[in-house]
């Protein structure tokens, strides 16, 4: 009789056991720690995944973002050291690069070894393009500042209209880290949605015979402009904007890399397996930064509203600077305002924009060649406004 009470007892004990055993791994799962706002969050990663597969808009960009998105609001209990901001986790060890500012350098590294300069080079004047468009910039800027932003977090959202993923990470680094996510998140959507948003911009501002301008076939460049081109930029850019040496100058010493002609091995690693390694780290932990608890709010809301804002003042201001000064060049000299937009510097994405509607105009009108000129000059140029804005806000 003892026996079989404590027989009944043992069985009870382990059932009992392994009931709270199962209650306390169900606690642990994701179905119980799931709210509306996670769920949220994993269907904007789907449809980024979607639309970099079946529109193919940066597919290099929103496949890691979006399943970074989703793998930050898989729900989990505080303490597991999983979540990109829980202390020791590998994703927050992988954070770190992007929270320091450590990745964009290494890309804007990458983007100089594998951009050629020569269009710029070859008409010296295209770069006034890439520095009209960055008006969207200080206009989104000061918009941010009257709606009640501070003014290192609205210098953190302005730099949205640059199109420019690794300089609004940088500069969000720096100015609002708290914001980072919003304003990454933001500023690569508007890049992957360059195809949609300027084409309707540039037809409003341009009239049918200005679309058919024909421009003057860029020059040859030597050898000798293409090597002295980042070392006399990187001395200009640099003394004129010294907060923006980190991007600026993995930029001009990446292109040197590429055109010295003695260091290809460098400039094939930086601009391949480098960036690619880079780009894979920044848009995976940028998506796991979204959290929901920490991501849906109006102010992200506000975010993407005054990054759109700022990325459409940005493609009017550079094809309206385009207008305006045809007024003071000779008809043979005329530049086709269609390669305005490109000022902005989601590269090449806008100057292949610029020259798919120079086509739809005129056929056998190429404008890809002259786009590249402000396109890459786009690129200097948000790296410059990054550095103003630091030079007075941070």
């Amino acid at each position: 009789m003892n026996s079989f009470l404590l027989s009944g007892l043992f069985q009870l004990n382990a059932e009992n056991g392994f009931m709270e055993g199962l209650r306390q791994f169900l606690s642990y799962t994701g179905f119980a720690n799931a709210e509306l706002g996670h769920l949220i969050m994993i269907c904007i990663g789907a449809i980024f995944i979607a639309l970099a597969i079946i529109k193919e808009y940066e597919p290099l960009l929103l496949i890691p973002i979006g399943f970074g998105i989703i793998l930050g609001n898989i729900p989990f209990t505080d303490g597991l050291q999983v979540g990109v901001y829980e202390s020791g986790s590998v994703l927050n060890y992988l954070y770190f690069g992007v929270l320091k500012g450590l990745y964009p350098p290494l890309i804007f590294l990458g983007i100089g070894a594998m951009t050629d300069f020569s269009a710029l080079i070859s008409n010296p004047k295209l770069i006034l393009i890439g520095a009209s468009a960055q008006f969207g910039i200080f206009a989104a800027y000061i918009i941010a500042l009257a709606i009640g932003f501070s003014p290192m977090e609205a210098g953190a959202i302005g730099i949205i209209g640059g199109a420019d993923g690794p300089t609004a990470i940088f500069i969000s680094s720096k100015l609002a880290p708290s914001m980072m996510g919003a304003i990454a998140i933001s500023a690569y959507s508007y890049m992957a949605l360059v195809p949609v948003i300027q084409p309707p911009i540039m037809k409003l501002l341009t009239s049918k015979k200005e679309r058919l301008i024909r421009m003057r076939p860029p020059r040859v460049v030597s050898h000798r402009e293409k090597v002295l081109f980042p070392i006399m930029c990187i001395l200009l850019t640099a003394f004129l904007v010294p907060t923006g040496l980190p991007l600026l100058g993995m930029l001009f010493f990446g292109n040197l890399l590429k055109e010295s002609g003695v260091t290809k091995r460098l400039a094939n690693t930086a601009s391949g397996p480098l960036i690619d390694i880079v780009t894979i780290l920044i848009g995976i932990t940028v998506g796991a930064s979204t959290q929901a608890t920490t991501f849906l709010k109006l102010d992200s809301v506000l975010i993407f509203v005054l990054g759109a804002i700022s990325f459409i003042f940005a493609t009017a201001a550079g094809v309206s600077f385009v207008k305006f000064f045809n007024l003071f060049l000779k008809p043979g000299n005329k530049i086709n305002p269609l390669i305005g937009n490109s000022g902005v510097s989601a590269v090449p994405d806008s100057a292949r924009v610029s020259h798919i509607e120079g086509m739809k105009a005129d056929k056998t009108n190429y404008l890809l060649m002259h786009a590249m000129g402000p396109n890459v000059a786009g690129v200097i140029g948000s790296a410059i406004a990054a550095g103003v804005l630091l030079s007075f806000l941070y």
